[in-house]
């Protein structure tokens, strides 16, 4: 299990977003940290094969980005995620697992665990207008486990959850790391530095420190500070 992404970078026109950013992943978490304006998120969406990078190449165990084989073992939570606000919240994992070809017995089982483990199973039925905005996002991350991912993206996955909720979803990203890459960004340290098996941080559309983060680096979240001028998010 590996993802490779290789001298991989994006520009608009005068602006480099991602430059030349090469990194390996294997099994584990993996938390992304950096300033807004960084990269992180033209970085995970060519990841997710949403945009097509200016060079270099993104591969999951030899298998390109821009591949059906890679989309089905891919799962991503975007920082604002589509819904159907009519839908209730069962109604709306059925009709994306439908779209991932998933068989309908398999597709109401999965549903059924997905909304159990994020604690949505008492409103399964209510419509997504009425769900506060942790609810809907924890929604958010169960549409990204439907297909049981390989490869895991998550930008900003705790936006609107509550302590309990983030404690919550904390021990999920570690549990799900036993078996996949996990890649989540977060302007929130305390989200990733317990959990995270590397921590990877950009400044300036580059990839400026990769590795394990332990005491003898010292606080993380000074060093966040030291980076990149600004203090980091306490929630």
């Amino acid at each position: 299990m590996e993802l490779v992404i290789d001298r991989v970078s994006k520009q608009y026109q005068n602006r480099i977003a991602v430059d030349r950013v090469s990194v390996k992943l294997h099994k584990g978490v993996y938390g992304l940290l950096g300033a807004n304006g960084a990269g992180k998120t033209t970085l995970m969406r060519m990841i997710c094969g949403i945009l097509k990078p200016t060079g270099g190449t993104i591969a999951y165990d030899g298998i390109d980005v821009g591949e059906e084989a890679y989309r089905a073992i891919l799962g991503y939570l975007p920082q604002d995620f589509g819904y159907y606000p009519e839908f209730g919240a069962t109604d709306f994992l059925l009709y994306l697992a439908a779209l991932k070809g998933m068989p309908k017995a398999q597709a109401k089982r999965r549903a059924n665990e997905l909304l159990e483990l994020v604690s949505l199973q008492e409103v399964s039925r209510k419509k997504i207008r009425t769900f506060s905005g942790g609810m809907k996002q924890r929604l958010g991350i169960a549409q990204a486990l439907l297909n049981d991912p390989k490869l895991l993206v998550l930008d900003e996955p705790t936006a609107g959850l509550d302590p309990k909720e983030r404690v919550r979803f904390r021990n999920l990203i570690e549990k799900l790391g036993r078996d996949s890459i996990v890649l989540l960004s977060t302007h929130i340290v305390s989200d990733i530095e317990h959990i995270a098996d590397e921590v990877l941080m950009m400044k300036e559309g580059q990839l400026i420190y990769q590795g394990k983060w332990d005491e003898e680096k010292g606080d993380l979240e000074t060093f966040y500070l030291e980076q990149f001028g600004e203090e980091c998010a306490h929630e």
